[in-house]
């Protein structure tokens, strides 16, 4: 409660002027220096070379030296948080970052934690991937208060981040103990040897066709209806008279496009092609994707195509002891990668509390901007 107060207090009163990005005096675009490279064509170093959501290589020589931000002109992992990049010293920009920073008036810090809050939606346009360009960029509104307000701003969220970043790595840490440990017990469980038959998974699921495959010029609508796209997300919902989603009932839904899979077992809307949606027989649905996942992965090595995947050979035990081994692996589960319970629940709410006190203290009265 004393750190809202504080907040509060150091907010009270504060004059903000609203500009633009493209406001000369106050920003700097660095665009005109991003150069790609092919990875064939890198020369290994120890420069970091980012494309739109992190540093994909690292190469010898750089295009910018200094603090700048990096915001996705294309291909952000996520449309709601979009990409943006911290990057301090040199480093080697592609052509799917624009590459800004702040001038004497505005911490370039500041500027880059503003940046995490804003909805970037409204600004992208493109459809399919999604693109920002210059134009649309430097429409986008930013406040500027005092400099010595922007670096007490800046102080407290760089501790907030920093507690963040040291209690998330050690969450994952015991994270990544468990998940060892639930890999190891699944192993065990699925040990059949030849006590059973084991058969293709192609001969023990049916492929369920969706009745409607959702545009991505309509993934950003809201409702109630899961979207799951081609990278097996829930990237929104969506609710409408025109659209018939896939029944509720149990399925393994397998993507060509990612390294995921996920067992459903409610109604939904399938988002793009790629994705296949798979509805086990005669055995218990949820065993058929626990085997499917340990065996994929260790026969395979997720080699992502229905082709490959549907050759994977399952063991089939008795039902009973499906029921049995899905019962221990559901806790194991629940454990690991639940976000609702166990380790997750706690990264995410360390990273909650963090997005609470910025938006707290970037909330500015807006007022009318020339553009």
């Amino acid at each position: 409660m004393s750190d809202i107060v504080s907040i509060k207090e150091l907010l009270e009163g504060v004059e903000v002027e609203w500009i633009t990005l493209g406001n000369k005096d106050f920003i700097e675009v660095a665009n005109s220096g991003r150069k790609p490279v092919k990875a064939s064509l890198r020369i290994l170093g120890d420069i970091p070379y980012y494309g739109a959501n992190n540093i994909q290589d690292y190469v010898d020589g750089h295009t910018h030296d200094g603090i700048y931000i990096l915001i996705a002109e294309d291909g952000s992992a996520s449309l709601k948080n979009y990409s943006i990049q911290y990057a301090n010293g040199k480093f080697w920009a592609n052509n799917h970052v624009h590459v800004i920073r702040g001038k004497e008036k505005i911490n370039t810090r500041f500027l880059y934690h503003y940046l995490c809050t804003v909805n970037f939606i409204p600004y992208l346009t493109g459809g399919g991937r999604a693109k920002l360009t210059k134009g649309k960029m430097l429409e986008i509104l930013i406040p500027i208060p005092a400099l010595h307000i922007q670096s007490k701003i800046v102080q407290i969220l760089d501790n907030f981040t920093e507690l963040t970043a040291e209690l998330t790595a050690e969450l994952t840490a015991e994270l990544t103990a468990r998940k060892k440990q639930y890999s190891y017990y699944r192993d065990k469980l699925l040990s059949f040897g030849d006590d059973f038959e084991w058969k293709p998974l192609n001969d023990i699921v049916q492929t369920i066709t969706a009745p409607t495959k959702l545009k991505k010029s309509s993934y950003c609508i809201t409702g109630k209806i899961p979207i799951i796209d081609q990278s097996i997300e829930f990237i929104a919902g969506y609710s409408s008279e025109n659209l018939k989603p896939v029944k509720a009932d149990k399925y393994i839904i397998f993507g060509d496009h990612s390294e995921h899979i996920k067992y459903v077992d409610f109604a939904f809307i399938q988002g793009a092609d790629g994705l296949k949606i798979l509805q086990p027989f005669n055995n218990n649905a949820k065993y058929i994707y626990y085997a499917f996942i340990n065996f994929y992965q260790k026969e395979l090595n997720y080699k992502r195509h229905w082709t490959n995947a549907k050759e994977t050979l399952i063991p089939i035990p008795p039902i009973e002891e499906q029921e049995r081994i899905v019962s221990i692996l559901d806790k194991f589960d629940t454990l690991t990668n639940s976000i609702s319970e166990g380790l997750p629940k706690e990264i995410k709410l360390r990273q909650q509390q963090y997005e609470y006190y910025r938006d707290l203290l970037l909330t500015f009265p807006k007022q009318d901007v020339e553009v």
